[in-house]
């Protein structure tokens, strides 16, 4: 097992220009991230897309991939992650940030990405390390150059929260016990807790925008809109993406109101709020399956009627959909388990999503919200990141849990 995880780091880590002759890949159809084409195949070289289309040429010494009965497609994008969490049913939340040490959760992080990756998604936007500190940035440096496996990532190192609005809880009033993410109290210390995280390394700026500030407490908003406002501005200015947490209908208003570019959760959305979120192009990441792992830790059999959180779920999506609200496809994957990351898509379709369009928000979609300019598609020129799933996903996205070859950046690392 052990000489197989070095032989898979050193075959990632390999460069493009290493990475062989031209591939040709071949299935029964090709999703391009968009539309749906029978026999089409796609041409790599190197570490890009060379072309995409029906009977291709092959060159000569390429190697040609066959994959009858499967369907070829981008490598998916994981909207919304933690690769320092693990599922809550083998370690509360508070145990892991309070006890777990940073070389254990670091430790967790890399076997969490290479599970990431071998199901196929090449991309993912993690979004804070609860408690691990500036470790993701770390992370991403040692997949970028090879020494571990896993997906691109874009990170948001600590996260940003109101100050006493997080946790862990339950000690002592006045005692100062590790949080979760970084406090912040008026938008002068928004704007410095903004920077400090994007000089470390952050790709985003994570807020939340409501909590509740004692157990058993619901959510209730914890950033003012100054605070909301400052941190969206100060990651604009820096080239990041703002990322707003928020489950009640004030903190989605604020969010909108700051113009950060997506909303995590928004489970307490109306149809004024998502008309909202259309009309300024802010994306709702939804994480139907974050909702649905904690009712099941919390004994729910998975049959209907479904629990309240699952329900009150479900129609925030439903509505926003009826909006035309872009959707980002992310699951708060760490809350369950890493390489499960399907368990979102399906719920999305079950919830009335066509299975085309999760499809497509788990790739260009995705790429699109997350201004990601070279993956989400099969075309000429973008980086070759393609995954081939057996059976047709465009009918039924259940079959992306069945990966028969994952390619990053022109190298297979999985078939």
């Amino acid at each position: 097992m052990r000489k197989a995880w070095i032989a898979l780091a050193l075959t990632i880590g390999t460069s493009a220009n290493a990475a062989g002759p031209a591939i040709l890949v071949r299935g029964a159809q090709l999703f391009d991230g968009t539309a749906v084409h029978a026999g089409w195949e796609v041409l790599v070289e190197g570490d890009r897309i060379a072309a995409v289309g029906p009977h291709l040429a092959t060159p000569a010494g390429a190697r040609v991939i066959d994959l009858p009965g499967d369907t070829v497609m981008p490598g998916m994008i994981e909207g919304h992650g933690h690769l320092f969490l693990h599922p809550y049913n083998e370690t509360s939340w508070d145990d892991q940030v309070l006890h777990e040490p940073l070389a254990v959760r670091t430790a967790r992080a890399i076997v969490h990405a290479r599970d990431t990756l071998m199901a196929g998604f090449t991309t993912e936007r993690d979004l804070g390390t609860e408690g691990a500190g500036f470790a993701d940035v770390g992370l991403k440096q040692a997949i970028d150059q090879g020494i571990v496996p896993g997906p691109r990532l874009i990170v948001a190192t600590k996260a940003i929260v109101a100050e006493g609005a997080y946790g862990p809880k339950g000690f002592e009033p006045g005692v100062k016990v590790p949080q979760g993410a970084q406090e912040v109290s008026g938008a002068d210390d928004m704007v410095r807790a903004a920077r400090d995280q994007i000089a470390a390394g952050a790709d985003v700026v994570k807020m939340y925008a409501d909590y509740h500030y004692l157990p058993k407490e619901p959510s209730r908003p914890t950033l003012t809109q100054a605070e909301l406002t400052a941190g969206t501005a100060a990651a604009h200015d820096a080239g990041r993406l703002a990322a707003v947490h928020t489950v009640t209908p004030e903190g989605m208003r604020r969010a909108i109101a700051a113009g950060v570019d997506t909303i995590e959760h928004g489970y307490g959305g109306t149809a004024e709020i998502f008309k909202a979120m259309h009309d300024k192009g802010i994306a709702l990441c939804p994480t139907l399956a974050a909702s649905d792992a904690v009712s099941r830790y919390r004994g729910w059999n998975g049959q209907e009627p479904a629990p309240p959180a699952v329900e009150e779920n479900r129609r925030s999506l439903k509505m926003a959909l009826a909006a035309g609200v872009p959707i980002c496809m992310g699951g708060d994957v760490g809350v369950f388990a890493h390489g499960e990351n399907w368990r979102e898509m399906v719920l999305m379709q079950q919830a009335g999503m066509p299975a085309i369009a999760v499809l497509t928000a788990a790739t260009s979609g995705n790429a699109r919200i997350l201004h990601l300019a070279d993956v989400g598609s099969l075309k000429p020129g973008l980086l070759a990141d393609i995954v081939a799933v057996e059976g047709d996903p465009t009918r039924d996205v259940a079959a992306v849990k069945s990966v028969r070859l994952v390619m990053k950046g022109g190298v297979v690392v999985r078939q």
